[in-house]
Parts: C-alpha cells; structure tokens; sequence
C-alpha cells in the first residue's frame, strides 16, 4: 500500500469511527509528519491545521498566525468584547430610563428635587463659611494689635488663628466638591433628557 493510499485509508478509518458530532483534524508536527485526530495536542494548538468533515473533504482551515497578527487579533477581539458590553450597559439604562420617567416633565422634576437637596448643602457650607470668614478676621485683627504693640502673640490666639484658617480651608473644599457634584447632577439630567427624547421621539 502507497503512502497516499495509506492516508486516505486511516482517514476514511477515523472517519466512519467518528460520532455524527464529532470533528476531525489535520495537523503537521515538528518533524513535518501529518497526524489525524478528533482532539489537536496542545503543544500544535497554535499551529496550522485542517478541519474535516465525515467525507474526509476539508470544511476549515485554520493557519497559523505571525505574532503581530496574533496581537492585532487579540486587541481585533478585545474591542468587539467592549464595544457589545457597552452596548448591553446602554441597553439596561435605556430600559431603566423608559420604565422610570412617562414623560419630559418627570424628568425636570426629579432634576429640581436632586438640585434642592444639593443647594442645601451648598447653603449650609456657604454660612459656616461666613462666620468662619468673620472669626478668622477678628483673629487676624486681634493678632494685628499684638504685631503694632510689638508684644508676642499669646499661644492661645494663635492657635485659634491656625485652627480657623484650617476650617477654612476645609469648608471651602466641601463646597468646590459639592458645587462639582451639583454641575454633575445637572448634566446627568440634561444627557438622560436628551436620551429619553431620542428614544421616544418626543
């Protein structure tokens, strides 16, 4: 029996043993031998190989790739990954957004009760900063007459001095993070608004 003879036979052998589900391969090893098989050893994974149906007629072939193109498949891959996930995330907010709001006006309405909650706080921090604002200025002046006097500023007072600019400078990093949050609400409304508009036509 020739070596061709010799293939065809083990490949119609492999074939006609094979489950009606199951696959069957053609790969080349190391040494150029061609194998069959219905699994590819692990060590070939990456390697070319043949995929063959019950006729022994090739349905697949699958070569090798070069590293670069390894690399740009894997990125090819990884943004189709993030692109259908950020598809199925805008999904579930859409749905969530048509099944919250009947209408426009809800939507204004959630805006103004969010802003009202957010004002406050904003009100709040702004009088904590008036009165901290006016202590620290009683303190300076006070601190003021000590330097014109040429006397040595109590410890007291300057602790005082030194706890006041500090609360300060706290409060007025409060109301920064706190009228940054309100700039954000503020748009979130405007862009779920916009969103709402488009889903629904109206």
């Amino acid at each position: 029996m020739t070596r061709l003879n010799f293939a065809i036979a083990l490949i119609a052998g492999l074939v006609f043993s094979l489950p009606a589900a199951a696959k069957l391969y053609k790969w080349v090893d190391d040494q150029g031998v061609t194998h069959y098989g219905e699994t590819i050893p692990p060590q070939y994974a990456g390697k070319d190989r043949v995929e063959l149906d019950k006729s022994g007629r090739t349905i697949k072939k699958e070569e090798k790739l070069t590293p670069d193109e390894q690399r740009a498949k894997e990125l090819a891959d990884a943004k189709e990954r993030e692109e259908k996930e950020a598809a199925l995330e805008q999904k579930r907010h859409d749905n969530a957004l048509l099944n919250t709001y009947s209408n426009v006006k809800e939507i204004d309405l959630a805006r103004s009760r969010n802003l009202q909650q957010v004002d406050a706080r904003v009100n709040s921090i702004s009088s904590q900063l008036k009165m901290v604002e006016a202590n620290l200025a009683g303190l300076k002046k006070e601190t003021d007459g000590y330097n014109a006097a040429g006397k040595k500023i109590p410890p007291s007072l300057q602790q005082d001095l030194d706890e006041s600019q500090k609360r300060l400078d706290k409060l007025q990093r409060d109301l920064e993070k706190v009228q940054a949050e309100k700039a954000a609400l503020d748009a979130r409304y405007d862009a779920e608004k916009a969103r709402y508009k488009a889903l629904t036509g109206k």
